[in-house]
């Protein structure tokens, strides 16, 4: 069977390391923490010592970590991943990153000889560890092609938007906007609280009205009963990707005021509880003045 290496084992990456062994890949597996990896070592994969160990003789590399910072260290610092890569690898990049970044990697890799392919997600961590998630894909036609064997076991959908970075560019659309979903929901339902409407008739309105989207209805019941338990998303995580993306339109548009107000207030959330659920933004909009 073709052989991974896949890197990174946080919310999204464990369960997607998890699809590949189930689909009977060989797979190397590294992460800043050993522990995150124990379970999957039990089920077969391999550890590597370093995300250069785990690249060597790999089919396709898979990155899922944090950030631009985080991307470029496992690919490209002395024991990256690209130190041992071999020309016509797969280097398959699901973080969601920068667009700058993503244009970055994409000529340094390709100077290597390898295949870089832009491939954020969409989807919660259940949808990772059972292989639904969208896959928003940068690349070109042919390059997709020779990669599509390694996407299937971790995606139900490919949307392929163009060349490379052009995944990350909706990426950050689709996470910038949810960004502006979830401040604003906070906002709304902080003003139902305050004008003492009955809150579980609202969490059912919310839910079933025509601004029910999938953020709606998973968070507004999360923020009106407080419950904060097994976050999906962090407050860091959705304030670097709307940062990243009012970067990218500010490229691109004279004003984006709505979008800037929702990066203010993932500001306050992130000071307030990084790495909690971002629906405990609700917490920061009805504190009293």
């Amino acid at each position: 069977m073709p052989r991974v290496a896949f890197i990174g084992l946080g919310r999204m990456g464990h369960g997607m390391a998890g699809r590949y062994l189930d689909a009977g890949f060989t797979v190397a597996v590294w992460n800043r923490s050993k522990a995150k990896a124990d379970d999957l070592i039990a089920r077969g994969a391999l550890w590597a010592t370093s995300p250069e160990d785990a690249a060597i003789d790999a089919d396709a590399v898979v990155t899922m970590v944090a950030d631009d910072e985080a991307s470029r260290a496992v690919w490209l610092t002395r024991d990256g991943a690209a130190a041992t890569m071999k020309a016509g690898t797969l280097a398959i990049e699901c973080s969601t990153v920068s667009y700058q970044h993503t244009l970055d990697m994409a000529r340094e890799l390709h100077s290597r000889g390898l295949i870089y392919i832009d491939c954020p997600v969409t989807g919660l961590p259940e949808a990772a560890a059972a292989g639904k998630l969208t896959l928003l894909v940068g690349a070109d036609a042919a390059d997709l092609e020779k990669a599509r064997p390694f996407l299937a076991p971790i995606g139900s959908t490919i949307r392929h938007f163009g060349a490379v970075g052009t995944g990350t560019v909706f990426k950050l659309i689709n996470n910038l906007i949810g960004a502006v979903q979830i401040a604003s929901l906070a906002e709304g339902v902080a003003i139902a609280e305050q004008a003492g409407l009955d809150m579980q008739l609202v969490a059912e309105a919310l839910a079933t009205g025509a601004i029910a989207s999938p953020q709606v209805i998973r968070l507004s019941k999360r923020m009106i009963d407080r419950n904060f338990s097994g976050a999906s998303f962090t407050a860091a995580l959705r304030h670097k990707d709307a940062d990243y993306a009012v970067r990218l339109a500010e490229t691109l548009l004279p004003g984006v005021p709505v979008s800037r107000a929702a990066l203010t207030a993932y500001d306050k959330a992130k000071a307030h509880a990084p790495d909690a659920d971002e629906g405990q933004m609700i917490e920061i909009v009805s504190r009293p003045k």
